[in-house]
């Protein structure tokens, strides 16, 4: 089967833990498929998804300490959620965009393997602690920009790994801060899943900004000023410091973007 109709079989496959083993198969499996690049696939109305979690609007999703069992279950399982729309945001890559480099899908197969990864991690992890993926309410904010951008290849990759999945590059050594003041050995375990889950999303975020500016320099844009102006139109979150400055350059942000940034950096 062609490897880009497999990511949308795996794109509509409701059940999470479905999602991610389809998704890591379909990484190990993409050297014996064959690609088509051109051909334009159906869009379903929506990705696949399961009932729960239930989805609120994001003030209204309870902050709970990671000192208490339950508060480090909740933080967890939001990372999860993360993890598992960015697997649907990986596929979405792949099957949505034709006419793109066969790099292009290669990437964002290896992306969407990883991700799958990063969610079982945390799944197992839930499991651990007696939760399960879908225990506690989550909000659906990654998803919007997703779907905002599903008809602008360019504006997808200038807003979703660069500024949605880059925010976690900001936010991941903050909450491993937290879990070592904490020390109890849950929180000391999701350390080390998070150390993992950062080292791999900083190549994810480069993998969106080469893209990125692939796409500028092939249709002629300014990739800050392009930016800046798809942030505007989608409505894009506002960067907020401290910022990761080393992940970021990592990452592949120019000197002059990461000058730009708010003035409170992490490192």
């Amino acid at each position: 089967m062609e490897l880009r109709q497999r990511a949308l079989d795996a794109f509509n496959l409701t059940d999470p833990w479905q999602k991610a083993e389809a998704s890591q198969a379909l990484g190990r499996l993409a050297p014996t498929l064959a690609l088509d690049c051109t051909a334009a696939l159906p869009a379903p109305a929506d990705a696949g998804r399961p009932e729960l979690p239930a989805l609120v609007h994001p003030q209204d999703v309870p902050r709970r300490s990671p000192f208490t069992p339950e508060g480090h279950a909740a933080l967890m399982h939001s990372i999860a959620h993360i993890e598992f729309n960015a697997i649907n945001l990986a596929l979405d890559a792949i099957w949505r965009f034709e006419g793109m480099p066969a790099q292009y899908y290669t990437d964002w197969l290896q992306v969407a393997s990883e991700e799958a990864q990063h969610f079982s991690l945390l799944s197992d992890h839930l499991q651990t602690q007696g939760y399960s993926y879908g225990d506690f309410v989550a909000h659906d904010g990654l998803w919007t920009v997703c779907q905002s951008t599903r008809h602008d290849v360019v504006a997808r990759m200038a807003l979703v790994p660069r500024t949605l999945e880059a925010r976690g590059l900001d936010a991941t050594p903050i909450i491993q801060t937290k879990l070592r003041k904490v020390a109890t050995p849950r929180a000391l375990a999701a350390v080390k899943i998070l150390d993992t889950i950062l080292a791999e999303e900083v190549g994810h975020v480069a993998i969106g900004n080469h893209w990125y500016h692939w796409l500028c320099q092939r249709d002629g844009l300014d990739a800050e000023a392009f930016y800046a102006q798809v942030a505007l139109l989608h409505k894009a979150p506002r960067l907020k410091p401290p910022f990761n400055l080393a992940a970021r350059r990592q990452a592949g942000f120019s000197e002059s973007e990461l000058l730009n940034l708010p003035k409170t950096a992490l490192t």
